[in-house]
């Protein structure tokens, strides 16, 4: 049995959280607080063994990956797979899941190194994949789908405003330096492990004319680029060399 000494003096508003955000009680506390618990605040339990949100993110994402698909499948009917495939990715995108854990208040219930706070970029779209994965293995997909789609999705986001907001800044800068003469590449530096039981994480530098520019690290290849590409892309407007624009996610 695990014992969460921080959940002792919030007992009220862990439960006012899953109350009033998510519109049910839930029943088994312990699995929802490991949901909460990020790496850097991993519960020891012996002989290597370290509890953490982890597991748990692996399988919200999966989850949530197969809401949001079916939900945009259904909401735009006419819609080819191209246009459903970026909005998938608008949507569950480390950016977009930080926000909205953010305005749901799932970040004030997250337990990590507070000394290392801005070495974790996706602490808090890792904790709302975390969630998701708890609902799924207590609740079970309907139930979970219900929640995603009624008490989040639609109170929290607006989605047809973001159909309309640029988002795939690798083929943006692609697309500049095909106009500009420019030769955009990505290249993967390092891939490695942070800590213990940690998942693949990835490095990636855009170049430009074989000229270093901005990186990023994520968890996925795919990901890291489009990062490193959006920080490309923002540090030109401001150097001028691209037009400033106000659309963003």
């Amino acid at each position: 049995m695990l014992h969460f000494g921080r959940y002792k003096g919030e007992h009220k508003e862990f439960y006012l959280f899953f109350k009033n955000v998510l519109g049910f009680t839930p029943c088994n506390t312990e699995l929802y607080q490991i949901a909460f618990i990020h790496k850097s605040k991993s519960v020891e339990m012996g002989q290597g063994w370290r509890v953490n949100n982890e597991r748990l993110e692996y399988l919200g994402d999966a989850v949530l990956s197969a809401v949001v698909a079916e939900f945009l499948y259904k909401k735009y009917p006419h819609q080819g797979e191209g246009f459903l495939t970026e909005m998938r990715s608008k949507l569950v995108s480390r950016a977009n899941l930080n926000k909205l854990a953010q305005k749901i208040g799932l970040s004030q219930l997250i337990q990590y190194n507070r000394e290392s706070q801005g070495v974790f970029k996706s602490i808090d779209g890792d904790a709302f994949e975390a969630l998701v994965g708890a609902i799924y293995l207590e609740k079970g997909y309907n139930f979970t789908r219900r929640v995603i789609i009624k008490k989040i999705m639609t109170t929290y986001l607006d989605v047809d405003a973001m159909a309309h907001t640029d988002w795939n800044f690798k083929s943006k800068l692609i697309d500049w330096g095909q106009k500009n003469h420019r030769k955009i590449s990505f290249e993967t530096e390092r891939v490695f492990y942070q800590g213990k039981e940690s998942r693949r994480q990835y490095d990636v530098r855009v170049k430009i004319d074989g000229q270093p520019a901005e990186h990023a690290i994520e968890y996925s290849i795919k990901a890291a680029e489009q990062l490193a590409a959006e920080k490309t892309y923002k540090k030109l407007q401001e150097e001028g060399l691209i037009p400033p624009h106000t659309e963003e996610i």
